[in-house]
């Protein structure tokens, strides 16, 4: 029988994870090769040029441009103080002087003798970028950054926002299906990342912030929430931009929906580990998955085994959850994969598979209507 793939979240309790930390623009790269690095280390470090603010000489000190040149008390090239003095005309008789003060600090770039225009380069900002992975530097990029690698507990969401963030795992809730709400949210959670059962409220969001929390992960969210949590409705385009206090993973959708046991499971059992979160999702080309990545230590290395099947293939046993009605959110898995096409009830034919839910129901759904749970 020929193979058959499907796409899908990968929810798995041991694989090799890579990622690549690139700096916007070239600057110095401050590790090595075979070194290992934590998640909240430095890796790479540059200097982004800072603000122009552009000043038009020749209006404020009333002259023509090309006589700006010689009133200036500073040259291309030197540094100025906020409060400064920076242009000075010579008056009449040496009287009835005017004086222009610079307002911002930074370094004066350029004189026009043709605009009478000045040019004030704001200081340079540091721009930081940390290994995010905990591991082993695998490759060096030259003034660009490097690649990290890792075993790793790895879980993808299907929505997020928030950027990068770091803590241990928490669990708030004792159960995949329970909803994780603002009592549950306690202070001793700050710098934690904090994980539900089912759908999390607005109010637990707004008291994760509160607390100080890294993150929340959770089974579903409310639209309506999520809306009155931001203060906009969020578009279509990538997130993960979003300065929010916190970074919010959602597992499974939007709606009241729990969290698969499986994943909830998985994410108990690594209860007090330190993870990376990461909430950037993007549905478009260049699809992007929001991740929980949970850097496995010696002892777990020796207890846990590798996922066994090849990714986005399927195979009988293998776990899926369906995206269409009217089994929307179900998760199970493949009991039979019929070859030959079956007619919907829209009329038209189409390739489908057998799933059996935890219930003990099997149904008969369209390949394209699940996604895979990898691992």
């Amino acid at each position: 029988m020929a193979q058959a793939y499907t796409p899908g979240l990968k929810v798995t309790n041991r694989t090799t994870h890579r990622t690549k930390r690139l700096l916007p623009i070239s600057g110095e790269v401050l590790v090595k090769k075979g070194d290992h690095v934590n998640a909240r280390d430095v890796v790479a470090e540059t200097f982004m040029p800072g603000d122009v603010n552009p000043l038009n000489m020749s209006n404020l000190l009333s002259m023509p441009p090309a006589d700006v040149h010689e009133c200036m008390l500073k040259k291309e090239g030197d540094r100025i103080k906020a409060g400064e003095p920076l242009a000075r005309t010579k008056g009449i008789f040496g009287m009835f002087r005017t004086e222009y003060k610079s307002k911002v600090e930074g370094t004066l770039e350029t004189v026009s003798n043709v605009t009478g225009q000045v040019i004030i380069r704001g200081a340079a900002q540091p721009v930081q970028v940390k290994a995010y992975l905990t591991g082993e530097v695998v490759e060096v990029i030259p003034k660009e950054g490097v690649v990290i690698e890792s075993e790793v507990t790895f879980i993808q969401g299907i929505f997020g926002i928030g950027g990068e963030t770091f803590g241990p795992i928490r669990m708030a809730c004792k159960s995949h299906d329970q909803e994780l709400t603002a009592e549950l949210i306690t202070p001793d959670m700050k710098d934690a990342v904090i994980v539900g059962g089912a759908r999390v409220t607005d109010e637990a969001i707004e008291k994760a912030v509160k607390v100080g929390a890294a993150a929340v992960i959770a089974g579903g969210m409310d639209d309506q929430d999520l809306r009155d949590f931001l203060g906009y409705d969020l578009g279509v385009a990538i997130t993960g931009s979003e300065q929010v206090g916190l970074t919010v993973v959602i597992t499974e959708g939007f709606g009241d929906i729990h969290m698969a046991e499986r994943t909830f499971k998985l994410l108990a059992s690594r209860e007090g580990s330190d993870a990376s979160v990461n909430g950037a999702t993007q549905i478009r080309a260049g699809v992007m998955r929001p991740e929980i990545v949970i850097p496995l230590s010696e002892e777990d290395l020796k207890s846990e085994t590798e996922a066994h099947f090849e990714p986005g293939q399927l195979k009988l046993g293998r776990p899926v959850r369906v995206i269409r009605d009217p089994y929307f959110g179900l998760i199970g898995e493949v009991s039979d994969l019929p070859s030959e096409q079956h007619v919907l009830g829209s009329g038209s034919k189409a390739r489908v598979l057998e799933v059996k839910f935890d219930s003990g129901e099997t149904a008969l759904i369209p390949r394209a209507n699940v996604e895979l749970i990898e691992g």
